[in-house]
């Protein structure tokens, strides 16, 4: 008897040790999983600043953190561009030193698992005011690259009747203008 308790005794420690190692590794790959998304958090803060500061600077190297088939959406109702378009739109405000200046005021970021899709929202102070915006970033050979970015004013709750009174006005003007 006291044999086959032995026994039970070894094959149960057998069963239940690689159980707690799992736990451990578990837990270490936990470890690095956060300090990886952290490391990475902070690289693409550093890249999407840097973006910010392109513009502000009127470096054509902005268009280059951009995807080929990146999406920009702005402020106007017209404005949905590919990165080409956005570059064609942007030339005269990147032909001055500056072109516009974002500062970031916060940021918030999310990615996948594998964090080669990245994605945030960030509030920013700019010439029109505090401006919201969304983006997606994918992680390419080269690096973080923006495939979609939105751009949209803030607009206070107690204005939206008013501002959505003025936007159908202009609207129907527009409506209402010959054509050439």
């Amino acid at each position: 008897m006291n044999k086959l308790c032995r026994i039970f005794l070894l094959l149960s420690s057998l069963v239940f040790v690689p159980a707690v190692v799992t736990e451990v590794a578990d837990a270490a790959d936990l470890a690095n999983a956060a300090n990886s998304q952290t490391e990475t958090i902070q690289k693409l803060n550093q890249f999407i600043d840097g973006w910010h500061d392109d513009a502000a600077h009127a470096r054509l190297a902005y268009f280059d953190k951009m995807t080929a088939d990146a999406v920009y959406i702005g402020t106007d109702q017209s404005e949905r561009w590919t990165r080409d378009e956005f570059k064609i739109w942007a030339k005269p405000a990147f032909s001055r030193p500056g072109a516009w200046a974002f500062t970031v005021i916060n940021r918030h970021i999310a990615m996948t698992e594998d964090q080669s899709v990245l994605w945030f929202d960030e509030q920013l102070q700019t010439k029109m005011g505090i401006c919201q915006a969304s983006g997606v970033v994918r992680q390419t050979a080269e690096g973080f690259k923006i495939a979609h970015y939105q751009l949209s004013l803030t607009v206070p709750n107690a204005l939206i009747d008013y501002l959505a009174e003025g936007v159908k006005k202009q609207a129907q003007s527009e409506k209402n203008k010959p054509s050439p």
